[in-house]
């Protein structure tokens, strides 16, 4: 069992952490964010979500293109009683904005961060903004630590109530320079990492070769392994996946048992690949849990929960839907 830090021992903890520490199997998964200002699109992605996760991603402008922020979400979630995991790149702040959006999420009740650096900017449709990478994800996380274990600001300035949190990283394990992974997850795991959820896993082979490394330096005692997996929507789907995602990598046997079933049938093929991931996942030793990502495909998300045998969840929350607000008013459409 992985102790927790000193200052969050008598802290309320968040839902994810206490499933983690449980020794339950853990589901993470991805809520991508609307191109809107209705929070109801938020709500309704999210309400799928919440039944069948102990948390649910907050995305941070992922792929460098610009949706509703991850910060304004995490608000949404807690509003109506879900749980967020609040995704904070390092390519669009700098440190000051960084402390403050700690402290900011930690008061609405987000207990969960993922601290990432964030894709560059030339990965999305407006390639001619401004890199910021004030911190990378390694600095980013002692800066979350050392907010929340000894109640400062970088600056040495003094926090009131330092923010009980929650503390996880990005990693890899699928891009080269492969026996080099497992030793940046230790030098994450020295700032401060207490759970990481990894890249998508098609290569089953090559994660149980970063588990072995990862038990190897005993890092599994230390951190909670979440495995990156998600359904593939078609065999066309996935060479876009490998060819246009950085960092994704797919094995031609995965393709080619795609294009081995009939075009109407690949959807259905690519979830039940999903599924057989997961399966595997539970079997390596010091993996601790499965992050589905499924492009704004909550309800695919939900049948993959089931159908791979992960429910029910743990300290599920009973939410009721959230009312719907008032209608935003919209610009007036141009008579045609």
């Amino acid at each position: 069992m992985i102790a927790p830090p000193p200052s969050t021992q008598d802290a309320a903890r968040s839902r994810l952490e206490r499933v983690l520490r449980s020794g339950r199997f853990a589901v993470t998964a991805e809520l991508n964010p609307p191109d809107s200002a209705d929070p109801q699109e938020v709500y309704d992605a999210a309400i799928v979500l919440s039944s069948i996760c102990d948390g649910i991603n907050a995305v941070d402008a992922s792929g460098a293109n610009c949706h509703m922020s991850s910060v304004a979400i995490c608000a949404l979630l807690t509003r109506a009683g879900y749980e967020p995991v609040f995704q904070i790149s390092c390519r669009d702040r700098n440190r000051i904005a960084i402390q403050g959006d700690l402290l900011g999420a930690a008061a609405m009740g987000v207990r969960n961060v993922l601290c990432i650096t964030g894709d560059d900017v030339t990965a999305g449709d407006q390639p001619q903004a401004k890199r910021v990478f004030d911190l990378d994800s390694i600095q980013l996380l002692q800066t979350a630590r050392l907010m929340r274990d000894q109640g400062v600001y970088l600056s040495g300035r003094k926090l009131t109530v330092p923010p009980p949190l929650f503390l996880g990283a990005a990693e890899n394990p699928f891009a080269p320079p492969f026996d080099w992974r497992a030793q940046r997850l230790a030098k994450k795991i020295a700032a401060g990492a207490e759970f990481l959820q990894t890249q998508y896993c098609f290569d089953v082979p090559r994660m149980q070769h970063f588990m072995q490394q990862v038990r190897d330096l005993g890092l599994h005692e230390h951190c909670f392994i979440l495995a990156g997996v998600g359904p593939l929507r078609s065999a066309g789907a996935a060479e876009f996946l490998r060819t246009k995602v950085p960092g994704v990598f797919i094995p031609d046997s995965v393709i080619a048992r795609l294009h081995g079933v009939p075009k109407a049938r690949q959807r259905a093929e690519g979830k039940q690949i999903c599924i057989e991931i997961i399966q595997q996942m539970r079997e390596i030793a010091g993996v601790a849990g499965v992050h589905i990502m499924a492009y704004r495909q909550e309800e695919l998300v939900a049948e993959i929960v089931e159908e791979a045998g992960l429910l029910p969840r743990p300290f599920r929350a009973e939410m009721p839907h959230p009312i719907r607000p008032r209608q935003l008013q919209r610009p007036a459409r141009a008579a045609r």
